[in-house]
């Protein structure tokens, strides 16, 4: 066995260029023959120095031998070593249809000599493929006219950000190290290059808009719903670096603490199932009460299509925008002042069993809906507590240092350090009436005094009440605020794609590779969605970090013995799925088995 150097001209272009190939001599008849094993392409990489022993390692592999070599390789050639042995096993083996349940391919082994090796993950890679060939990605991919190599490169990145979230880099390294996915679709992923991963994420991000509306129009087929529900929310998210290549990297407030860096903003318009319909990235410091008409327009949603947003998009130009196009709107109020009259409300559950209270009360052609919460109360009572307590500590510290000497007493000065504490109470200081005394010049304070009257249609007074306003007068308060609370489900999403899909932080340093980063979290997503829905209806539930660890745990993996006769029996197979695993591959009707067995002997 020995690497050779071949010389090809290209019949299509003419080009000469160099390819290498891994060739044995075998004597047929009277004759010496070479027979090329396999073709190690264009771009073969091993120094020619290393080739000899590396042809001597693969043979250990092949034969199941212990390590002979004296030499210690370099971990790039074992590398290569272990994935060309691979190769001609695969190449090598036979996979039967099915495998008898007895008296099946019976075999003498040497037991002492087993050995598992090239371990690699297929759990959460077999399940991704399922979610995409329920919506034929890999079709949609190819019509727009992605090569095989770009679709590899795709759904490696999408299935990688599923299964290992992180930057492009994680997901190349995950995707020649510990990923198995390339079995599954006969994908040499080791010999793919990081610029692959990196030029489909512009690609895919150039097909955007496709892409969004043929999947959506596939999952409501899939599905059967009607977009009749839109939920429009924003989130942004910080990059690691200055990002001065990116236009839209812009310092502003960040919904994860991470002020002190560059951000850019995502924006979501999904259906009330949970789909995302459209997907827009703008600028770190964008006003929200800005987006909302560029992200709905073009949607084509019905006429009366109902559009669900926060309080901070929910302008009084956006409504009327919506008004103007024919929406339906259901928003939180941005009315400060509380109200709620128990005595005309209607109680319902929510899924945690918590008591919810519902007025209902029509204001022309809007109904508003007070609603309170118990728990929202206590929470709220507990917050303004805490910062009361705060704020009082704060005004019986200055109280006290007017009757110590050398503490500041000159009255503009005292009531400068009462206007800092207001400025740090949340609003807590509104429920406060102060009073400092001075003396007889007018200059000096000598005491101050405070005391608790809490205004009117404030969380003080009324704890755990929120305002919505909408368009539907002729829906119950039931179905108003069981429609609003979706929304709750968009913020779910949002902690998914950062926490469960990889989504923080950004490592790009220009806007197209960022937006590209950002597209392929956002399809991860979807694909997550539709295994998550079609679990549900099974009866499985749960997170997608809970049901990625449950499929983690199935690698596929090479046996290796030794035969009575000196040949080396390979045998590799998927370990069995346990558990919540098996379950959902039954739930889904999946094999248990991906990848199928393959037996060689060499």
């Amino acid at each position: 066995m020995y690497i050779r150097r071949t010389q090809i001209r290209s019949s299509a272009t003419g080009e000469h260029y160099t390819t290498y190939r891994l060739v044995c001599s075998e004597r047929l008849g009277g004759k010496v023959r070479q027979r090329t094993l396999l073709n190690l392409g264009r771009h073969f990489a091993v120094d020619p120095e290393y080739w000899p022993v590396l042809c001597q390692r693969i043979d250990e592999l092949l034969s199941g031998q212990q390590v002979l070599l004296a030499v210690e390789l370099p971990a790039a050639v074992e590398r290569q070593a272990q994935r060309i042995a691979a190769q001609l096993l695969a190449r090598a083996a036979q996979q039967p249809a099915s495998t008898p349940a007895s008296g099946g391919d019976l075999q003498t082994v040497d037991a002492d000599s087993m050995a598992l090796v090239r371990p690699r993950t297929v759990g959460v890679e077999s399940l991704g493929l399922w979610a995409m060939q329920q919506l034929d990605f890999s079709g949609l991919l190819r019509d727009l006219g992605f090569s095989g190599p770009q679709q590899a490169a795709a759904l490696g990145s999408i299935i990688g950000r599923m299964a290992q979230p992180g930057s492009e880099l994680a997901t190349w390294q995950w995707l020649q190290e510990r990923s198995g996915l390339g079995e599954l679709l006969d994908v040499d992923y080791e010999a793919m290059t990081l610029e692959s991963l990196y030029r489909v994420s512009d690609r895919l991000h150039t097909s955007r808009a496709v892409i969004e509306r043929v999947l959506f129009e596939r999952v409501s087929d899939l599905f059967g719903f009607s977009a009749t529900v839109t939920l429009f929310d924003l989130t942004n998210t910080f990059f690691e670096g200055a990002a001065q290549g990116n236009a839209k990297a812009k310092r502003g407030r960040s919904k994860e603490k991470r002020s002190d860096c560059p951000l850019v903003t995502l924006g979501l318009v999904l259906d009330g199932s949970g789909f995302v319909r459209r997907s827009e990235v703008f600028a770190g410091n964008v006003s929200e009460a800005t987006t909302l008409a560029g992200m709905l327009e073009g949607l084509q949603a019905p006429r009366g299509a109902l559009v669900v947003m926060d309080r901070g998009i929910a302008t009084a130009p956006n409504i009327q925008w919506l008004r103007d196009q024919g929406y339906g709107y259901l928003v939180v109020s941005r009315e400060r002042q509380r109200q709620f009259d128990p005595e005309r409300a209607v109680c319902l559950h929510n899924q945690a069993g918590e008591a919810i209270h519902l007025e209902k009360q029509i204001a022309g052609d809007e109904v508003l809906l007070y609603c309170h919460s118990e728990a929202r109360a206590a929470k709220e009572r507990a917050i303004d507590a805490r910062f009361a307590e705060r704020f009082e500590a704060g005004l019986n510290k200055i109280a006290a240092g007017l009757q110590q000497k050398g503490r500041i007493k000159r009255l503009d000065k005292v009531w400068e350090r009462i206007g800092r504490l207001k400025e740090k109470s949340r609003g807590v200081a509104q429920h406060y009436r102060i009073e400092v005394s001075a003396d007889a010049s007018g200059k000096q304070a000598v005491a101050l005094s405070f005391r608790r009257e809490p205004l009117p249609g404030t969380q003080a007074t009324h704890p755990g009440v929120y305002c919505l306003r909408s368009s539907q007068t002729d829906w119950d308060e039931a179905q108003l605020w069981r429609t609003y609370i979706l929304l709750t489900d968009l913020e779910a999403v949002f902690r998914s794609l950062k926490s469960e899909l990889g989504l923080r932080p950004i490592y790009h340093r220009t806007t197209k590779r960022t937006e590209g980063h950002l597209f392929i979290t956002v399809l991860a997503y979807q694909f997550v969605q539709i295994l998550r829905r079609s679990l549900g209806a099974q009866g499985i539930g749960g997170s997608w970090n809970s049901l990625r660890k449950a499929l983690a745990g199935q690698v596929r993996v090479t046996a290796v013995f030794r035969q009575p006769e000196g040949r080396a029996l390979h045998i590799r197979k998927a370990t069995r799925p346990e558990g919540l695993h098996r379950q959902i591959c039954q739930a889904l009707n999946i094999t248990e088995q991906p990848g199928g067995v393959y037996k060689t002997r060499h």
